[in-house]
């Protein structure tokens, strides 16, 4: 919630986090029963492979935007740390040009 212009609402049942209206993160207990409790972000391309082979105790391919790129982060095999910097990751490719450049310019 500290990047610009972001807001969380319940999104089939679970936290979701928009970037104006645009998802960059999701969170899911146990989704349908799978077994994870994670965090759903987008990745750009070739990462999300390279991430699960890397590290698949920590990574995995989640149901219906794993196809599009998105990579599933176990909670529990990542710090705080390396999860925050994922999903500023995240919402940097989603948010809008103007919206980033604002942030950047106040980060300096």
């Amino acid at each position: 919630m500290a990047m610009p212009e972001c807001s969380e609402k319940l999104s089939h049942g679970e936290p979701t986090f928009f970037v104006r209206k645009k998802v960059f993160a999701m969170f899911a207990n146990n989704h349908h029963d799978d077994g994870h409790v994670a965090i759903w972000i987008p990745a750009a391309p070739g990462v999300q492979g390279a991430l699960i082979k890397a590290a698949p105790e920590t990574f995995f391919r989640p149901p219906y935007v794993g196809v599009r790129g998105w990579v599933g982060i176990e909670l529990e095999a990542i710090s705080d740390e390396e999860l925050a910097s994922y999903i500023r990751e995240a919402w940097q490719m989603l948010a809008p040009k103007r919206l980033k450049a604002t942030r950047d310019a106040k980060v300096v």
